[in-house]
């Protein structure tokens, strides 16, 4: 089937489906355990479309549906709204999009599809040709459709593919990635309070970030940085409360909503169960509020966009690679699987679920909370090792990749944790966690073991448990591929998305220099993650599939409740939030039966 001519009504009896929906929603089987036998009862309330959820996708879901003329409620757990999009790095990964080629970028649907087949390969369902075509189709209008609604977009400048030398890829320069405008959060008056406070002290575009870490490192980082500062302080100065990233997508995205006046959201409201009709169709849920449990039926069906389950210890030991925690994520404290496994209650097939969006990630010496460790990894004066003193990754790699390889290191070699080693000259040029550049360690971070500091690599490697002969040679070997500029072990350096994270000062390779100034510094990496990989399966039109390949009628799922697109991989900046935002888009308009 052509990508252009997918048909987002494919099931030949929709309308005896509509009917069927139409007739549950006045009267609805119901008992303990909801099922369709269950005796007649009437929703308390009704709506076309329920959304369980509140993050980027979700609302991309709302705001079409409410455009398409469906009504539609928007349910959320937590106190605040945006879920994991709303503390991520809000970039949106969509090849051919409309702000791309504004920017002059050229891309084409038959590049995007041939790198999606070289990096992402074969990984089953989750990631079929049709679905990848739809992605590819859909990606670009969901973007228009936003700009149409005024959403005003930022082109990510400089953000290469995560794979430069694969067909079809992106490399120096970009082009892919888009995120959102910085936004003024005070337009949302009080909603405003509903985002949880931002993890980053300016409204900085992610593209910019990976100098803000670095600016003391040369005085043109300093100066690049300060330019860019320069115009947010002026608007601040007048009144705004610019936000950008995660946090400024979602509170774009909640302005129209909330614009358009027809969307519902409600906080503090969780999913209890999906309900059935008589022929298996999901007809609404039982939630539950503030006042107790309520029906909702939902005439068009219901879109779970909650997330993955990121911090359900028990599904994580369930399905994921030990050894397994809760305390290395990233993801929110709601990120609990919730929508999954009611999915999996209806005969739902899953897909993925032993993967992540893995992130090395270590306790940050200030706060001791979870720190994504993006930039400090790929930085010159710095590498990492196992129990051994071996290195046995390219640290400046994608992410995902990183989280891989300690895992599969960890088979042979104690590699979790892994040590980060560096000596004086990274902590004097860049940022580690909130500890900024030359900023000493605390005494409390010191002595809990947060951060750890020696004169020498041998009394560094006592200090850590970590063998002092083998991390004295890496050390040396190191030292010497530095000087060279080559790293000939792993290739930190080689790619242009390492680059695009190193220091273009530390001289022929900007990922490498020697870790040679003393006193030296180690701190430990886990297999963090942004989030779960694993959940339900989809159709190209996010309707949920049972176990034995058919359709649960009126079940869509998108974002991390659904198994991902990009399967075992991290295609570019934006692969989680891109796929999230367009499949809200599809689900939203095939529910309304239009492209």
């Amino acid at each position: 089937m052509g990508s252009r001519s997918l048909p987002l009504l494919r099931y030949s009896c929709r309308n005896v489906h509509r009917a069927v929906l139409s007739q549950n929603a006045r009267l609805l089987s119901t008992t303990k355990d909801l099922t369709p036998k269950s005796r007649p009862t009437i929703f308390d309330e009704e709506t076309d479309v329920l959304i369980v959820g509140s993050g980027a996708g979700a609302l991309t879901a709302s705001l079409r549906a409410t455009t398409l003329g469906l009504r539609n409620i928007v349910i959320e757990k937590e106190e605040t709204i945006g879920g994991a999009s709303v503390i991520s790095g809000g970039g949106l990964w969509i090849p051919c999009n409309p702000v791309s080629k504004a920017a002059g970028i050229e891309d084409s649907e038959q590049d995007a599809l041939k790198y999606f087949e070289q990096a992402v390969g074969d990984v089953g369902p989750a990631s079929s040709l049709t679905k990848r075509q739809a992605y590819l189709t859909y990606g670009p209008k969901m973007v228009e459709f936003l700009q149409q609604q005024g959403f005003r977009f930022h082109f990510s400048k400089g953000y290469p593919d995560y794979y430069p030398p694969m067909e079809g890829a992106m490399g120096k320069g970009g082009g892919r990635t888009i995120e959102s405008k910085a936004f003024n959060a005070k337009k949302l008056g009080a909603w405003e309070s509903k985002l949880p406070p931002s993890r980053i002290p300016a409204a900085i575009y992610t593209n910019d970030a990976a100098v803000f870490s670095r600016l003391t490192s040369s005085i043109g980082a300093f100066v690049y940085a300060t330019r860019k500062m320069l115009p947010l302080i002026a608007k601040a100065l007048v009144g705004q409360r610019l936000t950008s990233m995660g946090r400024g997508l979602v509170a774009q995205l909640l302005y129209l909503n909330l614009r358009k006046g027809e969307g519902d959201i409600r906080l503090k409201t969780s999913l209890s169960k999906l309900v059935q009709g008589p022929m298996g169709e999901v007809i609404g849920a039982e939630i539950r509020t503030s006042k107790g449990l309520m029906t909702i039926g939902a005439t068009r069906g219901v879109i779970l966009a909650a997330g993955g389950f990121a911090h359900n210890r028990t599904m994580r030991e369930q399905f994921m690679p030990q050894p397994v925690s809760t305390e290395w994520t990233n993801s929110p404290k709601g990120d609990m699987g919730d929508a999954i496994q009611e999915g999996m209650r209806l005969g739902a097939a899953t897909a993925l679920m032993d993967d992540a969006w893995w992130g090395p990630t270590i306790m940050d010496p200030v706060t001791g909370m979870p720190n994504f460790a993006l930039f400090e990894r790929a930085r010159p004066h710095c590498f990492i090792v196992d129990s051994s003193g071996s290195r046995f990754m390219n640290e400046a790699q994608s992410y995902t990749d990183a989280g891989h390889d300690q895992y599969t290191r960890n088979q042979k070699v104690k590699a979790i944790p892994a040590w980060m080693i560096m000596d004086s000259n990274h902590r004097n040029k860049y940022m580690l966690g909130g500890l900024f550049a030359r900023m000493k360690p605390s005494k409390e971070a010191l002595a809990s073991g947060r951060i750890f500091c020696a004169a020498t690599i041998d009394e560094l490697a006592r200090q850590i448990g970590v063998d002092p002969e083998g991390l004295a040679k890496t050390t040396k070997r190191f030292n010497h591929m530095s000087r060279e500029g080559i790293d000939r072990d792993f290739g930190k350096g080689n790619s242009e998305y390492d680059q695009f994270f190193g220091d273009p000062s530390a001289g022929i390779n900007p990922n490498l220099a020697p870790v040679t100034k003393a006193p030296y510094y180690a701190i430990k990496i886990w297999p963090g993650d942004l989030g779960t990989k694993g959940g339900l399966l989809t159709d190209e039109f996010q309707r949920v599939l049972g176990k034995n390949s058919r359709v649960i009628f009126g079940l869509y799922a998108i974002g991390n409740t659904a198994a991902s697109i990009m399967g075992r991989t991290y295609l570019g900046a934006g692969s989680t939030l891109g796929p999230a935002m367009t499949h809200g888009y599809i689900a939203a308009s095939h529910l309304k039966g239009m492209r």
